[in-house]
């Protein structure tokens, strides 16, 4: 817990080592439009409601069917224990559900397999879909802008490469460690089994034209929840679309490395690529920090909501027999033999 933190914190302190406080509550109380800015929290809960609807459509071929409340409830909880220590939340919204509905945790953490790898294939399209769009665009921004596409390099510092290193080497450590745990469960051939038949119970989705609206409502909602803050401020407001994509992207990478919310990372992407396109340092330092903040105080809140309407149902009860085949994999000597 204390490494994620550490390092987000270490990027932040030298994102903002220069950086004057005082001018953020100018901005926030005097410049910024909260309409634009109470606008795009809704999407913020649509992303993950839709995200909880969509679960639930995968694990009902596998014969477990949740409460639709306490799969979304179980989605506000999670993204709010990432804030704790990241990707710890993928498996607390299993255990919710395992508490709760009875459902197998092996396979609802098979589910959420399949879920990130959807994830990556969709930020994938959508960067590529941005790259093969936007060139010309960014090819005449940089020319009217005096800047050469070949001589953005030479605008970072030996410090952003050590920044991008530190992010790339959190990374791997932390594929390493989820690569560890996993072949720890794959001694327990039934909770492997399990798990395996989680990663691919996107075959068995009965309404799939659902799955796909799902998703693409969740990736919609994901963009409005972060484009829309450009208006908010006069400095980002005739950005545009483009430069919403791009950011988007850029901030969706930046998410990867294991800082609480991207804390550090996000802010150190999203500066640099508004610098790049004409913002002031200043003006792209109280962006990031005030779109992450109220983001973050949103994730926040629907958590303790999440956890508060959990706490309003009554757990089941799961007895411990060869009927249940998490505690099948678990109790069977044969099975771990």
């Amino acid at each position: 817990m204390a490494l994620p933190l550490l390092l987000g914190s270490v990027i932040l302190w030298w994102t903002y080592r220069n950086f004057d406080f005082s001018r953020v509550s100018h901005v926030l109380w005097e410049e910024m439009d909260w309409g634009w800015m109470l606008l795009s929290i809704p999407f913020g809960i649509l992303a993950q409601m839709f995200r909880g609807w969509r679960w639930k459509q995968t694990l009902e071929p596998m014969g477990e069917h949740p409460k639709t409340s306490h799969c979304v409830n179980s989605i506000f909880v999670s993204y709010a224990a990432n804030l704790l220590l990241p990707r710890v939340g993928e498996v607390s919204r299993c255990g919710v559900l395992k508490r709760y509905d009875g459902v197998s945790f092996s396979k609802s953490l098979g589910t959420v397999v399949t879920e990130r790898i959807i994830d990556t294939i969709c930020i994938l399209l959508i960067t590529g879909v941005t790259l093969l769009t936007q060139m010309g665009v960014f090819s005449d921004f940089f020319k009217e802008t005096g800047t050469d596409l070949s001589n953005i390099t030479a605008r970072f510092a030996t410090i952003h490469y050590i920044i991008l290193g530190v992010s790339v080497l959190a990374i791997a450590v932390l594929l390493i460690y989820l690569i560890n745990k996993l072949a720890v469960l794959s001694k327990v051939k039934a909770v492997f089994r399990n798990l395996c038949e989680g990663i691919f119970s996107l075959k068995k989705v009965r309404n799939k034209w659902l799955f796909v609206f799902y998703t693409i409502a969740i990736w919609t909602s994901y963009i409005l929840h972060f484009y829309l803050t450009f208006y908010a401020f006069g400095f980002t407001s005739e950005l545009g679309v483009t430069a919403g994509l791009v950011l988007f992207v850029v901030g969706s990478i930046a998410v990867v490395v294991p800082t609480p919310n991207g804390a550090g990372p996000w802010h150190f992407a999203v500066i640099t690529m508004l610098v790049l396109y004409g913002v002031g340092q200043s003006d792209a330092e109280v962006f990031a920090l005030l779109v992450h903040a109220i983001q973050t105080l949103l994730i926040i809140i629907l958590g303790v909501v999440g956890w508060l309407l959990l706490n309003f149902e009554k757990p089941i009860e799961i007895k411990k027999d060869n009927t249940h085949e998490d505690y099948q994999g678990l109790d069977s000597k044969r099975d771990l033999e």
